[in-house]
């Protein structure tokens, strides 16, 4: 979204607020029939936002995000019952429901800690492989360690065998070296192990200390025992496949959901049936798959609110990004900005751009 349509669309929302549309906005029936079901990532361990703010909140930021949820009167439900009372049409005034993605270590020593002071329920998604292999997730963690030695040349000869030399003060080199990296993962079939080995030699290369981002447990999934005691202090911990991809093959697709629901009831005691297709990549021929694996709703990346019209296997979220600014966080709360312009997705459609740059992230959490 360019610069001026923010700019203008930002400007029209407080002139809209001042006017007193806001109120009209949240007390209508509109906004009562619908749910805005918020989607996060993560919120910063460190400096994870300046990175990418497309996935992280700073913790300040995040808590003005609840704050902004309670002074807006906003009814936070848990999903499952939200779902059900949308398709009741029963939801009460404002309705919200909080989910997180992935299940990164931060979410329980930043976020978790925050959305209890608040008393807010929130589902958490979890892909469960890296769960038991904790170590950093290797594509999140390739691209940080990039980011972090940004003032480096890397010769990629000693990593990839390829003869080639980049300047990692740009951006493009650095997406560059990162797909050259995620290239060589996966040409090479590398285990878990070797991807954690060859995290390990491109740190010692760009002069990085990985050790210390190592113990502050960047880009970790949570171990079994975190997730347990989330899940008792009542967090909701629900599918989002065991090595974060959906194959297209029947098998294989069935496989990453029983999988995953297999390790999260050993580590929780409970049983799933909400999902969250990994990077927001979906396509038709998954729903009748996740119905006959009893899933009773899935969420996407698709920006919007969601009704009785939506689709109980593709429900739209908000993504909560550090760009988003508050007047427009607001916007979504109230409803309003349902009436406002918005920019299409590029790409399309996630079924017609399902392997496209949005989906990069999805190697992120391959075995």
């Amino acid at each position: 979204m360019s610069s001026t349509f923010k700019q203008l669309k930002r400007a029209a929302l407080r002139s809209l607020k001042a006017v007193g549309a806001f109120r009209v906005a949240q007390g209508s029936g509109w906004r009562r029939r619908r749910l805005l079901i918020l989607a996060y990532h993560g919120v910063s361990l460190d400096d994870e936002h300046v990175w990418d703010g497309s996935m992280y909140l700073s913790p300040e930021l995040f808590r003005s995000r609840m704050r902004m949820l309670q002074k807006t009167g906003a009814t936070v439900l848990p999903l499952g019952e939200a779902v059900e009372r949308m398709y009741a049409d029963d939801l009460p005034e404002r309705s919200v429901a909080l989910t997180f993605d992935d299940g990164v270590y931060d979410f329980a020593a930043r976020a978790f800690p925050v959305i209890r002071e608040f008393g807010f329920p929130v589902t958490l998604y979890l892909t469960t492989f890296y769960s038991g292999f904790n170590r950093p997730v290797f594509d999140g963690f390739a691209s940080y360690l990039l980011w972090k030695g940004r003032g480096a040349r890397l010769d990629l000869k000693a990593l990839t065998g390829e003869a080639r030399e980049l300047d990692l003060s740009t951006e493009g080199a650095r997406r560059e070296a990162h797909a050259a990296l995620r290239l060589f993962a996966r040409a090479r079939g590398l285990s878990a192990e070797e991807k954690d080995e060859l995290l390990v030699s491109l740190a010692k290369r760009l002069r990085v200390d990985d050790e210390e981002l190592i113990s502050k447990r960047l880009l970790h999934i949570l171990k079994p025992s975190e997730v347990r005691a989330l899940a008792e202090a009542g967090v909701d911990v629900q599918l989002h496949t065991h090595r974060h991809r959906t194959p297209m093959n029947r098998e294989l697709f069935r496989r990453e959901i029983e999988d995953n629901r297999a390790a999260i009831r050993e580590m929780t005691g409970q049983e799933t049936t909400h999902f969250c297709y990994p990077s927001g990549v979906y396509h038709a021929e998954f729903l009748p798959w996740l119905e006959e694996l009893g899933v009773v709703s899935a969420t996407t990346c698709d920006t919007g609110y969601a009704s009785r019209e939506s689709g109980r296997l593709l429900l739209p979220r908000l993504l909560d990004v550090s760009s988003l600014a508050p007047i427009e966080f607001e916007g979504w709360l109230t409803g309003l900005s349902a009436a406002l312009p918005r920019r299409r997705e590029s790409g399309g459609s996630r079924e017609a751009n399902a392997y496209g740059a949005d989906a990069a992230r999805a190697d992120a959490w391959k075995a």
